[in-house]
């Protein structure tokens, strides 16, 4: 049985270093997309914007600074809060959002028990199906 793993909560999108405007977002997780987690948010526009990448990066990002290219994410301090910070970019245009740490991470905590590290595979039943056709 598939189990899904969502938090709603308001991240801040960074216009400046002095600015930023507060962005109702939602992040799932859903256990038969073991590896991606999901963020929908609305920045002024009638369809929320969605963006979907590794688990392990968000995960990583709490931590420490990681990710390439579209998706960049690094945790630090801002007036006293520990923050995630995540670079998102695409051919539309950057954003530059900040995310409360511990929200993020008792959310992460919450996928990890749905679907502990290292079993995503199992999720996906790759191996009873490598088990049948092996089997023939």
């Amino acid at each position: 049985m598939h189990q899904t793993v969502e938090r709603e909560l308001e991240l801040r999108l960074i216009l400046s270093p002095e600015r930023g405007i507060p962005v109702p977002a939602r992040l799932s997780y859903h256990s038969d997309d073991p590896y991606a987690v999901h963020i929908a948010f609305h920045i002024n526009s009638e369809q929320p914007v969605h963006w979907t990448f590794s688990r392990d990066l968000l995960v990583e990002g709490v931590f420490r600074p990681c990710g390439h290219g579209d998706v960049r994410v690094w945790p630090t301090k801002v007036d006293g809060r520990s923050v995630v910070l995540m670079a998102l970019s695409s051919p539309d245009g950057d954003a530059l959002l900040e995310a409360p740490a511990a929200q993020v991470s008792a959310w992460l905590e919450r996928t990890l028990r749905v679907v502990p590290p290292g079993a995503e595979g199992e999720q996906l039943g790759i191996d009873d199906a490598l088990d049948q056709l092996l089997a023939r």
